[in-house]
């Protein structure tokens, strides 16, 4: 089994229209399709795994071959309206590479996005070579960017191999399934 590429990226978020805002003005991503309207139905209660399920989506570029899908439930289920906190069990956060990230966190920065902290830098351990920083989407979604600085592949692909040698059996792990 091979799998070739992210295709897409999902997020729900509270209102399509208003991420689109963000995603699209502020970020630069292109349409990959026009929103589309509400839809609902067995088939789409089955298909995402939740009863009732009615909901409008919309998928923008971020390249040339990955894409950014935004889904507005009507009726979602949340915390009190606000995100799932990042350490908690279904969080999840998108991170996009930048060539300059000091350049692109203040274009960012200047069309009003707040960021968490300054850039961070680490070059010691598995993440040297890492430029990175937070920020939030309209619905305090979690987003970084990364510029990689430097990749020292020989020694990523040997430090996994050990990993691989010395990891806990499967026996002594909760069960995948």
């Amino acid at each position: 089994m091979k799998m070739n590429y992210v295709h897409h990226v999902g997020l729900v978020c509270s209102d399509l229209d208003r991420s689109i805002y963000f995603y699209h003005d502020i970020l630069g991503f292109k349409f990959q399709n026009e929103p589309t309207g509400w839809f609902e139905g067995p088939e789409l209660s089955n298909g995402v795994g939740v009863p009732g399920a009615k909901l409008r989506q919309v998928s923008l570029w971020v390249d040339e071959t990955t894409t950014f899908e935004l889904i507005e439930y009507a009726d979602r289920a949340d915390l009190a309206g606000k995100p799932v906190p990042n350490n908690h069990l279904g969080a999840a956060h998108v991170c996009f590479n930048v060539d300059d990230i000091h350049k692109t966190k203040a274009e960012l920065e200047g069309k009003g996005v707040k960021f968490y902290t300054d850039v961070n830098v680490v070059d010691e351990g598995p993440l040297a070579g890492w430029r990175w920083c937070y920020f939030s989407d309209p619905d305090g979604l979690a987003l970084e960017l990364i510029e990689w600085a430097y990749y020292d592949k020989e020694l990523h692909e040997a430090a996994a191999q050990e990993y691989l040698k010395n990891r806990p059996s499967l026996s002594s792990l909760k069960p995948l399934f």
